[in-house]
């Protein structure tokens, strides 16, 4: 053998907890459930993800493989958290800032995110975030001018606005709405104060 050769050890086999590791990705959300298909110790093997950064906890039983940036590793996506959490994609995701577009007078900014669902709800914190689940029997797969407006005469009482000027704009600005299709938002979305008082607006 040339005395130049060089003799390479044949390479280590790969711990369990990095063979998991290669097969999650990056910018995804897991449950431990799903996880446990493919580790024999998945409580152990979380556990050396998470100190090794490679996982982070969202909350129990969900983790989040972080995707990176040249700022650092980047959070999930509301959605991607949210559908993991709840394991549905049933759900409509928004901040009651949106009452804002309606142009019925409201101005707050709400540091506050809702999550409108068929299976949870409470105040649950995820990751660094709160979210407000709110069970609700029909909600639309997007936010909509007459959605939001009916949903905020739903939720008056919840406003940091002043209800009273609150409801004159409303009044105003019913005649400019799409009469059919804000009938049907108060339908299908508005909870029996709502569609009483339209009614009245209507009639009036």
């Amino acid at each position: 053998m040339p005395s130049s050769a060089v003799l390479r050890s044949p390479p280590r086999p790969l711990s369990a907890s990095a063979q998991l590791s290669i097969q999650l990705d990056a910018g995804k959300v897991y449950r431990r459930e799903d996880l446990a298909r493919v580790s024999k110790a998945v409580d152990r093997h979380l556990r050396e993800l998470v100190d090794s950064g490679q996982l982070f906890k969202l909350a129990q039983g969900l983790y989040y493989a972080p995707k990176q940036s040249k700022f650092g590793p980047l959070p999930p996506e509301d959605g991607q958290l949210v559908e993991g959490f709840l394991r549905d994609k049933e759900f409509l995701i928004f901040s009651p800032s949106a009452y804002n577009a309606v142009g019925l007078g409201t101005t707050q900014l709400y540091n506050r995110t809702l999550v409108y669902n068929h299976k949870r709800h409470g105040v649950f914190q995820l990751g660094k975030r709160q979210f407000d689940f709110r069970v609700k029997p029909r909600f639309p797969k997007m936010l909509t001018s007459e959605f939001l407006y009916v949903d905020l005469l739903n939720n008056l009482d919840e406003l940091a606005e002043d209800r009273k000027a609150v409801l004159e704009q409303a009044l105003l600005k019913l005649p400019h709405l799409d009469s059919v299709r804000l009938q049907k938002a108060a339908k299908s979305f508005g909870n029996l104060a709502t569609r009483k008082r339209l009614r009245e607006w209507a009639d009036g």
